[in-house]
């Protein structure tokens, strides 16, 4: 700068100025003519000078490049199955009901609610009223007469006692309930299936059930009710099932239903596939070289556990498809692949 300033000075010839030696009278007004012009150019030299001292080079103030750190996955060839889950009640398909055999009063009762009972065992004994009137009179008059005036009531079939309705003492009626005995062997749950999914369950299919307690057992279908629920449009599914006797009536379980099958087709996991607000756009995040990711739009098919399949496009086994750190990237986005 120093240098510039005495150049300008030598250049008018106004150097003594500067070292205090007095102007010529006849020279006076050309060199403060002079004198002026050089202020001028050393105020602009000053000027630009300091502009250029404040300017900062371009590759000190330039932001460096932000890469998002991410983790990338392939595709997988694999088989995908979407299951519904559908409500299925316990019962006992077959009930025998005990009846009384004539009016009397009833001796024994050798049944309990929940008891399990034998074919052919003697469950009550009763004593006709006639019996209960005329006590042992015709014994005594004639001893080789035996009339005990009692008859027992043997169950039909096996099974457990779910409802008594009377106890010893108590005078019945020919034809009146005594007891019902559920045939375990007819133990079912009836499954509420929609008919819209009729196709989906065949006769024979296993049905895995899930019951409240977080057993699994597996079951059959056996049937089809031949009646639909007006209200509901389901239709009952009979499931056989070869369970123990610790599974009470009544109980609700979820019946696990195969909806659909693929087999060898491409998926993802859930992380790796985005969408917009109202979920009508899917698109991945797809690495077209080591640091950066372009957004590639997808159509998606089916859903199974955490694996979403792609319909389209067919992707490579080679392609890079980032699984974290997606969110909210840009197309054409720097990413930095961690392990």
């Amino acid at each position: 700068m120093k240098k510039i300033l005495l150049a300008l000075i030598s250049i008018t010839g106004c150097s003594a100025l500067f070292r205090g030696v007095p102007l010529c009278s006849a020279h006076s007004k050309w060199n403060t003519v002079k004198l002026l012009s050089v202020a001028s150019v050393l105020s602009l030299v000053i000027l630009l000078a300091s502009c250029k001292g404040s300017t900062t080079p371009a590759d000190e103030t330039a932001t460096p490049e932000v890469q998002t750190p991410v983790s990338v996955t392939t595709v997988n060839d694999s088989t995908l199955v979407d299951y519904t889950t559908l409500n299925a009640t316990s019962t006992f398909q077959k009930r025998s009901v005990i009846k009384a055999n004539a009016n009397g009063y009833l001796q024994t009762v050798r049944a309990q609610i929940g008891q399990y009972i034998n074919k052919g065992a003697v469950i009550f004994s009763i004593k006709t009223k006639e019996a209960q009137s005329i006590g042992n009179t015709i014994n005594i008059l004639d001893t080789s007469f035996k009339f005990s005036g009692i008859n027992h009531i043997k169950a039909a079939d096996h099974g457990y006692i779910t409802q008594l309705n009377h106890q010893t003492g108590d005078y019945v009626q020919d034809g009146e309930q005594l007891a019902v005995i559920s045939d375990r062997s007819s133990f079912v749950f009836i499954m509420q299936l929609p008919y819209e999914m009729r196709q989906s369950v065949k006769t024979n299919q296993t049905v895995q059930l899930t019951l409240p307690d977080g057993r699994l057992i597996n079951g059959n279908i056996a049937s089809f009710m031949p009646a639909v629920d007006t209200a509901s449009q389901t239709q009952g599914v009979v499931i056989r099932v070869n369970a123990d006797s610790s599974i009470p009536e009544n109980l609700v379980a979820k019946a696990r239903i195969v909806k659909s099958l693929k087999q060898n087709t491409q998926s993802l996991p859930k992380g790796a596939v985005l969408a917009n607000e109202t979920q009508t756009e899917f698109w991945v995040m797809k690495l077209i070289n080591p640091t950066t990711a372009v957004k590639t739009p997808i159509k998606k098919g089916m859903e199974s556990g955490d694996q979403i399949e792609v319909l389209s496009p067919k992707f490579s086994p080679q392609d890079k498809i980032v699984v974290t750190g997606n969110y909210g990237l840009a197309d054409t986005a720097k990413v930095k692949v961690i392990k």
